[in-house]
């Protein structure tokens, strides 16, 4: 499984910090992903820890809300039944181009340009993490960070593979899911 792992925070983070960020990020995907029946080696995941100001703004984006939030998630198959991708906007989708590919016979792959295909891993999508909310949560419930930041990595790669808790009985689903894999996780 690749875990991409990014920040974009105006303060310094230390390689330190940045180690634990991603050991963190790659140990509760892996076995979220696992627990989900999802072979981890065949995905990809970015998370992208950041400030309140920046979720807030992804958060008015994309979700039409106010102020920032803990956790965003961004699938990447949502919403994409062929009707809905545009190739003015797609830049990976070519309108009736046949591809130009012999069977048996190796295409040719211009030097610099990774391939894509069946051994390639499937991007998930992205999470987003705002540290800032993360650390306010956790001290405010008496918890470490890294708990808070376990619980926000499960979330959010939960929402990665479909669910949702926009009504009583899914949140149910969903937030079972998360106890047992906390649980689990020990962390």
């Amino acid at each position: 499984m690749t875990v991409e792992v990014t920040t974009n925070l105006l303060s310094e983070i230390s390689p330190r910090q940045m180690g634990f960020l991603k050991k963190l990020a790659s140990r509760v995907i892996r076995y979220t992903l696992r627990r989900e029946g999802v072979d981890s080696r065949k995905v990809q995941v970015s998370v992208l820890f950041t400030c309140d100001d920046f979720i807030a703004s992804l958060n008015k984006r994309y979700r039409d809300e106010e102020g920032p939030t803990d956790v965003l998630a961004f699938p990447m198959n949502e919403g994409e039944d062929s009707e809905d991708i545009d190739p003015d906007i797609d830049p990976y989708v070519e309108p009736d181009v046949e591809p130009d590919i012999e069977p048996g016979v190796a295409p040719d792959v211009e030097p610099g340009v990774e391939p894509v295909g069946p051994s390639m891993p499937l991007m998930l999508g992205d999470i987003v993490i705002s540290l800032d909310t993360a650390s306010r949560q956790a001290e405010s419930q008496g918890k470490p960070l890294r708990q808070e930041l376990a619980l926000l990595l499960v979330h959010g790669t939960l929402h990665l593979l479909g669910y949702d808790h926009d009504d009583p009985q899914k949140e149910a689903i969903m937030w079972a899911k998360q106890d047992a894999i906390l649980k689990a996780l020990n962390i």
